[in-house]
């Protein structure tokens, strides 16, 4: 099991920062064009945790915004500078979820290696590794969820 991962992050001016207190479940690429939209770039590396591990930023600092619903990922953007701070994600029968690009992490070495890449076919960039791919809305939904679980559980039984 991965030790607790103690890390800070913030978006790009700095004002909005968070603490990470707990263990990341996974780390995936998300090629969605909202993923691309949000972070303004060909695709999204994120790393998830569990909303209990880590301390949003007070609020008000921190611009919220659904794009499609479901799974209602609730994208936030720093109030200053306009980037990407952290996500909010609450999927029926999980534990809420915090989703952090991880370029926002101070520390990277500790974080798991990506495990997959999700709407591959809206890729706007070819990405040059033997990850999964996965397609569409169904299927990548899917993957990411077959990831999360075993995490989920291990955190659960640690």
């Amino acid at each position: 099991m991965q030790a607790t991962l103690r890390d800070k992050g913030s978006c790009g001016c700095g004002r909005t920062q968070f603490a990470i207190h707990g263990a990341p479940l996974m780390r995936s690429y998300c090629h969605c064009t909202i993923c691309q939209e949000f972070n303004q770039a060909p695709y999204a590396d994120i790393t998830v945790f569990r909303a209990r591990d880590v301390s949003l930023p007070p609020e008000g600092q921190v611009d919220y915004r659904t794009w499609r619903a479901p799974p209602a990922v609730n994208r936030g953007r720093c109030v200053d500078c306009d980037a990407p701070a952290v996500e909010r994600l609450k999927l029926i029968g999980l534990p809420e979820l915090v989703i952090v690009p991880t370029a926002n992490l101070q520390l990277k070495a500790p974080l798991p290696n990506p495990c997959m890449h999700g709407f591959y076919n809206r890729r706007v960039q070819d990405m040059d590794d033997q990850l999964p791919r996965y397609n569409d809305y169904v299927p990548s939904t899917l993957a990411l969820t077959r990831f999360l679980l075993p995490a989920l559980i291990l955190r659960q039984v640690g």
